[in-house]
């Protein structure tokens, strides 16, 4: 399950922002209560994408900002308490991890919901059904 992390060059400071990834990540899995899940951890998955100064927008204007991006299957982030939970945390970890210098206003986050069937886990691809037994078991 993937998050994207995309960062404006030196919103954060470089060395923080593997720390970030691993606090989202953390988050992510606390939030549905798979903390610790063997299967789950080591299948959050993250990209972090640091991108020079001009080249991120808002208004289609120059910005630095932060966003973050889930793809999940959909039972993943499927309640509206999740939701604000995860992304109210991840939004609050990188407005530390900037020092407060990055307004909360410039932290952009969204979901999106994979197709049933589309996840590969340890190299074959999975049903919702068969996933959720997977992150069960594990």
């Amino acid at each position: 399950m993937p998050i994207s992390l995309t960062l404006t060059e030196g919103v954060i400071a470089a060395d923080k922002a593997p720390i970030a990834v691993a606090r989202i990540t953390e988050s992510f899995l606390k939030h549905h209560g798979l903390a610790g899940n063997r299967i789950m951890t080591a299948n959050v998955t993250a990209h972090l994408n640091i991108l020079p100064k001009g080249q991120t927008f808002a208004g289609g204007k120059p910005v630095d900002g932060a966003w973050i991006e889930t793809k999940t299957p959909s039972f993943a982030l499927a309640s509206h308490d999740i939701q604000t939970a995860f992304f109210g945390e991840a939004t609050d970890i990188l407005h530390e991890l900037s020092g407060g210098a990055l307004a909360r206003d410039r932290i952009w986050s969204n979901g999106v919901h994979a197709v049933d069937g589309t996840w590969n886990l340890h190299g074959r691809p999975m049903t919702n059904d068969a996933l959720a037994g997977a992150i069960t078991a594990g």
